[in-house]
Parts: structure tokens; sequence; C-alpha cells
């Protein structure tokens, strides 16, 4: 006999096989978030923590002792401020080159008629099946060339040139979702192509701008390869390549690594938490057309 509320509408019980089905979801989904927070606790957890506490078995999950020692001796003893500030005028560079030239390629790709097109997109997208370690090699005796090993601004100029192809992809599809017949308008009413781009289209693109952006900016940020390659100098390392220092083979300070590794962590989890309202929207847009 179906139960009754107070108001007077019927509400059905769930049937057992849609209620086990939920059980579980919720269960599946449990075990994954632990999963995937863990790590990141445990990481914090050490950092937080006298290096006695991490190596004892059993391990202990929870804090004995808070000792912030590691987050200031990680300051005192390498110049990590200045690497996360390499980091990111580096990850802005490729950034905003990202973004401009992207912008113009995905403009090409989608609203422009041209013989070719095609086959230059899929050009396009064939590169990011290149490895970079095939390419460091000829790109670090090029820049040796011209001189520009050990300076950190060419280093977005690779950065961008690995996430271009990815930009223009994303940006296409959001590009494509805008009405032909808006942008013939625009045309008709006096607007150039450029006008059109500036005043029409990436006014209505802001989600795939931003999702652009944030890939951009987190390959950038992390990139270690490159960077590693082209600069040696202590003093004007990424953090990606200082924080890869901290390992000797006399020593490997556990604790002040973690510690290292949530500073470097933080700026991109505030840019994600920052952006992530668009970030869905600007990688899933022409995904479903109408």
């Amino acid at each position: 006999m179906a139960a009754v509320s107070p108001v007077g509408v019927t509400r059905h019980p769930l049937p057992v096989s849609r209620f086990l089905w939920r059980v579980i979801f919720y269960v599946v989904m449990t075990v994954v978030a632990v999963v995937t927070i863990f790590p990141l606790y445990w990481m914090l957890l050490t950092a937080i923590r006298p290096a006695h506490y991490s190596m004892e078995y059993p391990p202990y999950f929870l804090p004995q002792e808070i000792d912030l020692s590691s987050f200031i001796r990680v300051f005192q003893t390498y110049p990590l401020l200045d690497w996360l500030l390499h980091s990111g005028s580096v990850a802005l560079e490729a950034t905003a080159l990202t973004l401009f030239l992207s912008v113009l390629g995905a403009y090409a790709l989608s609203c422009l008629r041209w013989r070719g097109r095609s086959i230059f997109g899929f050009f396009l997208f064939f590169t990011q099946m290149l490895p970079e370690t095939m390419v460091v090699i000829p790109i670090f005796v090029m820049y040796r060339q011209l001189g520009l090993v050990e300076k950190l601004w060419p280093l977005s100029l690779i950065d961008s040139a690995f996430v271009i192809p990815v930009g223009v992809w994303i940006l296409k599809n959001v590009f494509d979702g805008v009405p032909l017949e808006v942008r013939e308008a625009a045309l008709v009413d006096g607007c150039g192509l450029f006008g059109v781009l500036w005043r029409i289209v990436l006014p209505l693109s802001g989600p795939g701008l931003v999702a652009v952006a944030v890939v951009a900016f987190f390959y950038a940020w992390n990139e270690y390869l490159f960077a590693s390659t082209m600069i040696t100098i202590e003093d004007i390392r990424t953090a990606s390549v200082g924080l890869a220092t901290f390992v000797t083979m006399s020593d490997v300070p556990v604790e002040r690594i973690l510690a290292g590794g949530l500073i470097y962590a933080l700026p991109p989890a505030v840019f994600y938490l920052i952006a992530q309202r668009n970030i869905v929207t600007g990688l899933t847009a022409g995904a479903i057309k109408g």
C-alpha cells in the first residue's frame, strides 16, 4: 500500500533494484573520492609533521604533532619564490600567445572558406602525435644557434607550440556554435572579418576562451622536459625543474619535497577554482548541436 504524505501527495517507494543501483553508485563514488583525495591528504600530512613520523610503521593516519618548519626551510634553502615567479611568467606568456594564435586559427577554420582547410586542420591536430622527446634535441640545437638558451621567455614559445593545436580545435567547436546568420548580418552592416571576430564571435565564446587559457596555463606551468633542457642556471629555473633538484644522492628531504609540491600546486589550483564554471562548457562546446 502506497504511503500518503501529510499534504495528501502519494509517494511510491523506490523499486528494490533501483535502490540497490543507487547504493552501489554512492559506494563507488565514495571509493573513487577516497582514492583521489587520499594522496593529497597524505602529502599534506607528511609536510606538516616531523619527518620521523613518516618513517614509522605502521604509519599514523592522523597528525600527532604539527610542525610547519618544512614550509619555512624550503624558502630558506632554495629560491623557491623566484622559481614560482619564473613559472608564472612563462605560463602567462604562453597562455596569452596561445589564446591569440588559437583564436586566429580557429576563426580561419570555422568561419572562413578556403581551399585545403580540412587538410590543414587535420595536419594541425596530427602534430599532437609527436612526442616531445623526438623534437627536444632539434629545438635545443636551433635555440642554441639563435642564442635563446638560458632565457625564460623562449620557453613560452615552445609551450605555446604544443598547446595551440588543441586550442584551435577547442575554439573551432565553439565558433561553430555561433549562428551563421548573425555573422552574415554583421558583415552586411559593415563589419569586416576581424570586426565580426572581435564584436560578435569572441563575446559569445567566453567559456571556450577560458578552457583554452586553463589548458595552456596548466601545460606551461607543469612543463619539465624543455625547461630542464634549455635552462641550467639555478637562478632562472622554473619551479618544475627546481623542485626536482630537492632530491640528491646524499639526501631525500621528503617533508620539504612535499611542502614545496603543495606550494607549487597552489597557483594552478586557485586558477582552476576561479575558472571551473566555464571549463566544462568550453570543452564540450559543439559536441551537441541542435
